[in-house]
């Protein structure tokens, strides 16, 4: 288990890389693309910097912990000895399931196959391998390296051996492992995303402003972010995929996106990483009317 691999280098993959390597694991860091590791990779340095900046942690620290990632852009290359794979790509059902059936096929048959899903089927995901009983989820927070709860996900078939072993390695992280079953949403995107989606749902029916509406969730509710604002970090995309996953799910119109959130995806809008969404970080400034363009 000091071995793990990391599926996927984009902003939940290094993270996760960069928290495994600080702890003293081995970690093998796979993309299909070497842009993608190259950028991943420079994104683990520069936050490595800002801790060393902040005096967390010595520059000799931060070399030991770049030293610990190994890059490859194939699986069966950087999986074949790993203990624990966590996959981290795009929160797309029909990917995750081919990753599986090919992790299922490339490690060794004690491996422990975790997903950092947010929201899709942990049985769903386990059912296309050959050993449901060690296929977890580990969902981590964003940003990985910062936050403390990782939510630790059973599936159907996952045994208890599996889930005490994940438990307690996710502790060794200096994580806090919640343990959740496996229904659409989990936990944490089960009340969170109705609650952004709700917001949009304000905005969308002219309520208050984007500004107006973070802002009493700021200062009224005691949030360090509105949830407009957290929807941009998260992405519109990967909102609306969760919500998706849960109206389809639970079959329960409440979990609905709003029209609002599925135009602004459909027109490039997904917050911090397209230049723009609820605000524009092009500019860094408000960008409501980017918004108001698509009631």
């Amino acid at each position: 288990m000091k071995n793990v691999a990391v599926i996927g280098a984009g902003t939940m993959g290094n993270g996760i890389a960069h928290t495994f390597a600080q702890s003293g694991f081995k970690v093998q860091l796979i993309d299909i693309s070497q842009a993608s590791l190259d950028r991943g990779m420079a994104t683990i340095s520069k936050n490595l910097d800002r801790q060393v900046a902040k005096e967390r942690i010595t520059e000799a620290q931060k070399q030991e912990t770049l030293a610990n990632i190994t890059t490859f852009t194939a699986i069966n290359e950087g999986v074949e000895y790993a203990g624990l794979v966590v996959e981290a790509a795009t929160e797309n059902v029909d990917l995750k399931l081919k990753i599986f059936k090919d992790l299922d096929e490339a490690t060794g048959e004690d491996t422990i196959l975790a997903t950092n899903t947010s929201s899709i089927s942990i049985t769903q995901i386990a059912a296309v391998t050959k050993r449901p009983e060690l296929v977890i989820g580990m969902h981590f927070m964003n940003p990985v390296p910062i936050m403390k709860l990782v939510e630790i996900i059973r599936g159907y078939t996952t045994s208890d051996e599996v889930t005490a072993k994940i438990m307690d390695l996710s502790k060794s992280l200096g994580k806090i492992p919640v343990e959740v079953n496996d229904y659409p949403g989990f936990v944490a995107n089960r009340i969170l995303m109705p609650m952004i989606n709700e917001a949009i749902e304000t905005l969308y029916n002219g309520v208050a402003g984007v500004y107006e509406i973070d802002t009493v969730m700021k200062l009224g509710m005691a949030h360090p972010m509105g949830p407009l604002q957290l929807a941009d970090f998260i992405g519109l995309d990967v909102c609306l995929s969760i919500l998706e996953v849960m109206h389809d799910g639970f079959k329960n119109p409440k979990y609905a996106p709003c029209p609002l959130l599925v135009n602004m995806v459909r027109a490039g809008k997904l917050g911090v990483k397209s230049g723009e969404g609820f605000y524009d970080y092009s500019q860094s400034r408000k960008a409501e009317t980017v918004a108001k363009m698509f009631l």
